[in-house]
């Protein structure tokens, strides 16, 4: 008898752990979570069906039955802006919550762009703030052409410390440091962007019905074997290719190769790094990998010591070696190339770079105007720079027909929303930032009824018909002499305005002059955020 007490007593022991255990949460509901300040807000999750669920929030109870799905839900009530506070569902315990004004931000690699991409312009800044009452959560990029997904995948809400900062949106970054700065009020970014996506990926089907080219078009993809085959014959053209320009490109089988300190490369053309002297034909774009060589005298003090390379932007991609050690790689043209020369490598007197470019079909080169370079850091913590701009020695690797098309589905019609955004609908938001239009700039003519369509869809996804819109207009890019382009990009801004001027609590926020003409993503998202911030303070008065 009493070995069945002990049996029966441990089994008791089991049941709360047992029952919470039934008890799913969705990765929004998590440690360092914002909640929206002063409206009731939803929970959510999953537990077996008919299982009663407790929620306790500051010394509340409430309850809620899970449905024959396993569905269940509670409404908390308003609460003012404050925190951290504790969050208990079942027996999981969800620690840090604030509560204060949570922002969706969303669009494409402008919005994504992190705080490690500006750091050329605001390092010390970033370096020297940390604020845990603004929180970051970003939406993992996935897609689906099926139907609106109910969850996302896991992912975790990031407070601002020097650990997390980095990752951070650089725009929503810069905003939220700025609107604490004003209010004092806990800032939740909820960041679901993708670079390259066009406006239609993040619209429903049932807003696409007015639009039955993209909706047609959402359609062919929606069988999952015709895309995996697709994406299957895209990776053997592109081994294949990649196979081949290996083979045939003499610079790595050479001996010694063309990257080694001990190559000659006297028979090769002086160029300059700028010029259309090297990577055509004389009339077209060489694809394939080009090879280009400099030379640099180096004083006693750099002798062994590390040092950063700079080698601003290149058309498409590099691999870059140092006295024949190789030093990085960057796969497509927009990150800027900055890479880490490790100690013992640089001497006294010659030191050789060299690059090994990548053209996919498009004419290779490195972007102008931008910081070609090598830095050393003294031990006193001074700087010396060693330029690498002015000629360098070329020579054709492997010429190639251009590569291989890819297939992005992330950029088809509704595959987002249904992904990315769908999964947001409980949640309430004190509005939404959208940095996004380069990639519809071909289809301008019908950015202001797509946009118009998007913003309606999404106030009936939150349930929320006044939701704020703050539509960020398109920086100035583009050299000045590309008259036909810059045309094209004005006229994307008139769309986007007259999108935000038909639209009730929708607004333009002024970016034309913080672009560079040689970068789509430019650096200045400190002066973009306080514009946002600005805004939405003249709204609130």
């Amino acid at each position: 008898m009493k070995t069945l007490r002990i049996i029966l007593f441990a089994a008791c022991l089991c049941l709360p752990v047992c029952a919470g255990a039934k008890v799913v949460l969705p990765a929004l509901i998590s440690d360092g979570m914002v909640l929206q300040r002063d409206v009731p807000n939803k929970l959510w999750g999953k537990a077996d069906a008919g299982e009663t669920v407790t929620v306790r929030f500051l010394k509340k109870t409430y309850t809620a039955a899970a449905d024959e799905n396993g569905d269940w839900s509670v409404v908390l009530p308003a609460v003012k802006a404050g925190g951290p506070y504790e969050l208990i569902i079942a027996d999981i315990h969800i620690n840090d919550v604030l509560a204060g004004d949570v922002w969706l931000c969303s669009g494409q690699s402008n919005m994504e762009l992190p705080v490690s991409r500006v750091t050329d312009m605001f390092a010390d800044e970033v370096a020297a703030y940390e604020n845990t009452m603004i929180r970051h959560f970003i939406v993992p990029k996935t897609f689906n052409f099926h139907a609106p997904q109910e969850e996302l995948p896991d992912a975790r809400w990031a407070a601002l410390t020097q650990e997390n900062v980095m990752n951070y949106s650089a725009l929503a970054y810069f905003f939220a440091k700025e609107m604490y700065a004003r209010t004092g009020v806990p800032i939740g970014i909820v960041n679901a962007s993708w670079g390259g996506t066009p406006v239609e990926a993040w619209m429903s089907g049932e807003a696409l019905a007015a639009f039955p080219k993209y909706a047609n078009e959402k359609r062919l993809y929606e069988d999952d074997g015709y895309r995996d085959r697709i994406k299957a014959l895209e990776g053997e053209n592109f081994y294949r290719w990649n196979s081949v320009l290996y083979a045939a490109d003499s610079g790595l089988h050479a001996s010694p190769a063309w990257y080694s300190p001990d190559f000659d490369d006297s028979g090769w053309t002086a160029v300059d790094m700028f010029s259309s002297a090297w990577g055509t034909n004389g009339l077209n774009p060489v694809a394939g990998s080009h090879w280009l060589r400099k030379d640099i005298d180096l004083p006693a003090e750099w002798e062994n010591a590390p040092a950063v390379l700079r080698l601003g932007c290149i058309i498409d991609a590099d691999s870059v070696y140092v006295n024949g050690t190789f030093a990085g790689t960057t796969g497509y043209m927009y990150p800027p190339r900055i890479y880490n020369i490790p100690a013992g490598v640089l001497h006294e007197g010659r030191n050789n770079v060299t690059v090994r470019i990548i053209s996919n079909g498009g004419k290779p080169a490195f972007v102008p105007e931008k910081p070609y370079k090598i830095i050393m850091t003294t031990a006193e913590g001074a700087t010396e720079e060693a330029s690498l701009e002015g000629l360098w020695r070329y020579h054709e690797g492997a010429p190639m027909p251009p590569a291989p098309n890819m297939m992005f589905y992330c950029y088809e019609p509704e595959c987002l929303y249904n992904a990315m955004i769908a999964p947001l609908k409980n949640l309430h938001f004190k509005g939404v930032i959208w940095y996004q239009g380069e990639a519809n700039v071909d289809r301008r003519n019908e950015y202001a009824p797509l946009l118009t369509a998007m913003i309606g869809d999404w106030r009936r996804t939150f349930d929320a018909p006044a939701l704020p819109f703050y539509i960020v207009e398109l920086a100035d890019y583009l050299p000045k002499d590309d008259t036909g382009g810059r045309q094209a990009w004005a006229e994307m801004r008139e769309a986007q305005a007259q999108a935000a001027s038909a639209t009730d609590n929708a607004w333009l926020i002024l970016n034309s002059d913080l672009g560079e003409w040689n970068d789509i993503h430019p650096l200045d998202k400190k002066t973009l955020g306080r514009r946002i911030v600005e805004k939405v303070v003249e709204n609130e008065k």
